[in-house]
């Protein structure tokens, strides 16, 4: 009863202004429900009736209602697909099993959404298809020296098959090359056998090396001695030079004093005849005479003379008288 007599007390201008209101708070929450704010790094696709309308950027935007919706939300930030390993085959038939690590960015929304229906799987087959074909022109050492090459040429690749669907590939990384097990048994085997070789290698130069340092310690130690040697017989030369010249140097003395005091004959004469006993008293079994000493007889008798002249005793016969 209540309730009807509240009912019967509004007028109908009331009513219509309660369903004003009501129109007005349903149109205020319906606008706030389109309002959509986009985040940094982020793309709204929109589509009006089904048909592409526009691409919202970063801020805030209205669309309208049961008209536009959001076909699809996409983020600009790089991605990082990683593949499971993929059996690949070497022109020298081998298999071996390599994944991959592709890293990519959607640079054109709208291709990104109506370019390809799975782009990660178009993405997945093109790497695995186009490992196949640059693993199958190189042998297994080029292989496993060639990852630079493979991942430039792999990058280049999908890069440009990926255009049309709005992707831009960064890079392209070969993240595990798996060869067989028997394989990879022959090759710890040769690099076994390479530091081997390196180490005997090593130790040869070291030997090599120390047998060199020896060597040349040697000459320079037999070049010093050799130098002392020379240096010995130099200083002894200039020894016996150096005597010589003063024994030269004397007797030149002797000559001039003999030559100052005015010596004659006779007395070079007497002084050759103590030079010839001096040299008689030696132990030489030769003597040569020279021409001029054949007038020392007479000489020595002319010197007996003299003595006799002049009243000396002769030494002889003092003796004599004596006896």
């Amino acid at each position: 009863m209540k309730l009807f007599a509240v009912h019967a007390a509004l007028a109908p201008s009331d009513w219509g202004l309660i369903a004003i209101g009501a129109v007005a708070l349903a149109l205020l929450i319906l606008f706030i429900r389109n309002v959509r704010i986009v985040p940094q790094a982020m793309t709204f696709v929109i589509e009006r009736l089904g048909t592409y309308k526009t691409t919202w950027e970063t801020g805030i935007h209205v669309k309208m209602p049961f008209i536009d919706r959001i076909e699809r939300r996409i983020s600009l930030k790089e991605r990082v697909a990683d593949f499971p390993p993929q059996p690949v085959i070497t022109r020298d038939n081998v298999t071996m099993q390599i994944d991959t690590v592709v890293f990519y960015q959607i640079v054109d929304p709208v291709l990104y959404c109506y370019g390809i229906e799975n782009p990660i799987l178009g993405i997945e087959s093109l790497s695995a298809t186009t490992l196949r074909n640059l693993i199958g022109d190189l042998e297994l050492d080029e292989t496993l020296t060639s990852r630079d090459v493979i991942n430039t040429n792999m990058r280049l690749t999908l890069d440009e098959a990926t255009d049309p669907w709005g992707i831009r590939v960064n890079r392209v990384e070969l993240k595990n090359i798996l060869p067989p097990r028997e394989i990879q048994t022959a090759m710890e085997r040769q690099m076994k056998a390479e530091r081997e070789k390196r180490e005997s290698i090593l130790i040869a130069e070291g030997q090599r090396e120390a047998l060199i340092r020896v060597a040349e310690g040697e000459k320079e130690a037999a070049i010093m001695r050799a130098d002392a040697v020379r240096e010995q017989a130099i200083r002894e030369s200039s020894g016996k030079a150096e005597a010589i010249l003063k024994i030269q140097e004397a007797t030149a003395r002797g000559l001039q004093m003999i030559k100052d005091v005015g010596a004659d004959e006779a007395l070079i004469a007497l002084k050759s005849l103590e030079t010839m006993a001096t040299v008689a008293d030696g132990r030489a079994t030769k003597i040569i005479i020279p021409s001029n000493m054949q007038g020392l007889a007479g000489l020595a008798v002319s010197f007996k003379e003299l003595l006799t002249d002049s009243n000396i005793p002769d030494p002889g016969q003092k003796k004599d008288d004596r006896a």
